[in-house]
């Protein structure tokens, strides 16, 4: 896929971002006109926020601007905790309908489009992200690592390292000649059997991956899979749960169809990705169980107009339209349930900085808007097991943004955010 002029504007213009991101001298003083508590689920009036260095370190009823440090005015604006999407694939290309297309670059030029992809995520508002993903294993945590580090603009990255999945499963490329060798770079989560899982999955984590991603069924974009069919084996998932924990971590599972959704949960993964065709039993153990459920609902329609207007394969497209709306349905119904929502958009599929576009479908399927924000906020965070993201708080980082507009009444106006700091450093206004 061609990258968006975007994508490559934002390469060009990483260096002068970051040069810029120098941390102010504490303390740091936020005046919000409408500050969004994510933890009591209310919206407080003319607050003060005080930052020392990257953290919070209280939040106040504003009464006059201190002269000890540098005040931020956003008096006119409703602030909220920096966003969390729990569903990113910021190291590759956006979805194209070249099912090669992740043979088509090098892995040094792979690092530049990440780096990219993560300045437009942290641009639209999200400050932290989990990364379930990548096609050339590991280049997520070199990303992680180089944000973290201050030599690129990014959000703050949990990541998986590399795709756990059966050979020609969900998490290969498939769709290629029989002769054509996939790199083995690619192929580094393929796992014959619970044995193979156990070597796998230690693998992965020792080469600094923070969570496992299990591939538990097929998948609309991989040719030649099945959404509602399993793959990955109960003992297999087992196998990978066993490892995560051993190191303290966790496994989430990529599951479309009920039964693969059910078996990963009697394996113990921590939480469900996508969902889509959940049945009233897999929702049941879901809430019994406190597993998470992370469903991009929004992207199904990107698939839809955007594939059959740039020819993307038949199959997908069919595949797309069998789950889109019964994912909907699904997700209706979980709500109501009073299963834990993280909020998780598959960014990638759809372009990056986008990611708030799925806080509209969350809302017209049923959650209210403060809950929609929570779940980009407050049940991400405890999906993740951090307790300092998530809310503005006293010890959190100051991840904050700022929008022009009310997002309790209109939740669009998250889809445009005009202020983003990040550890108390303003990386957009």
């Amino acid at each position: 896929m061609k990258i968006e002029t975007a994508v490559l504007a934002a390469v060009l213009a990483l260096a002068p971002l970051a040069a810029s991101e120098a941390a102010w001298a504490a303390p740091v003083y936020v005046h919000a006109g409408k500050l969004v508590d994510t933890l009591q689920g209310k919206v407080l009036s003319d607050q003060m926020i005080t930052i020392d260095g990257e953290r919070i370190v209280a939040v106040a009823p504003w009464k006059a601007a201190p002269a000890d440090g540098k005040v931020i005015d956003w008096s006119t604006r409703m602030v909220l905790p920096g966003l969390i999407d729990m569903h990113t694939h910021l190291c590759d290309q956006e979805q194209t309908e070249n099912i090669a297309e992740p043979l088509l670059t090098t892995a040094a030029y792979q690092a530049y489009i990440g780096a990219a992809h993560a300045r437009l995520t942290l641009e639209a508002g999200f400050t932290s992200v989990r990364d379930v993903g990548t096609w050339r294993a590991f280049g997520d945590v070199a990303l992680r690592d180089a944000i973290n580090a201050g030599l690129v603009p990014g959000p703050r990255m949990s990541v998986a390292g590399a795709y756990i999945t059966i050979p020609g499963g969900g998490g290969e490329i498939t769709g290629l000649a029989a002769d054509v060798k996939i790199p083995d770079e690619m192929r580094t989560g393929v796992v014959e059997d619970a044995a193979d899982t156990h070597r796998k999955a230690a693998s992965i984590l020792a080469h600094h991956a923070d969570f496992l991603k299990l591939i538990a069924t097929g998948a609309v974009l991989t040719v030649g899979t099945e959404p509602g069919a399993q793959e990955l084996t109960e003992d297999e998932m087992r196998a990978a749960v066993e490892e995560a924990a051993r190191r303290g971590t966790y496994a989430t599972a990529h599951a479309h169809g009920a039964e693969g959704m059910k078996s990963a949960m009697r394996a113990g993964v921590r939480s469900i990705e996508h969902g889509s065709l959940m049945d009233d039993e897999a929702i049941a153990m879901m809430k019994a169980r406190g597993v998470f459920l992370v469903a991009d609902i929004y992207d199904g329609d990107w698939i839809d107009a955007y594939g059959k207007a740039h020819g993307w394969p038949a199959e997908t497209l069919r595949k797309n339209f069998d789950t889109t709306q019964a994912q909907r349905d699904g997700f209706r119904k979980a709500v109501k349930a009073g299963v834990k929502i993280a909020y998780g958009t598959d960014a990638g599929v759809y372009p990056h900085g986008l990611n708030a576009r799925q806080m509209t479908y969350m809302v017209r399927y049923g959650m209210t808007p403060m809950q929609a924000i929570q779940s980009a906020t407050t049940v991400a965070a405890e999906l993740m097991k951090k307790t300092d993201v998530g809310a503005v708080a006293p010890g959190r980082y100051a991840d904050l943004i700022a929008v022009d507009g009310d997002a309790l009444a209109d939740i669009s106006v998250l889809e445009h955010v005009g202020a983003v700091m990040k550890g108390g450093v303003v990386v957009k206004d």
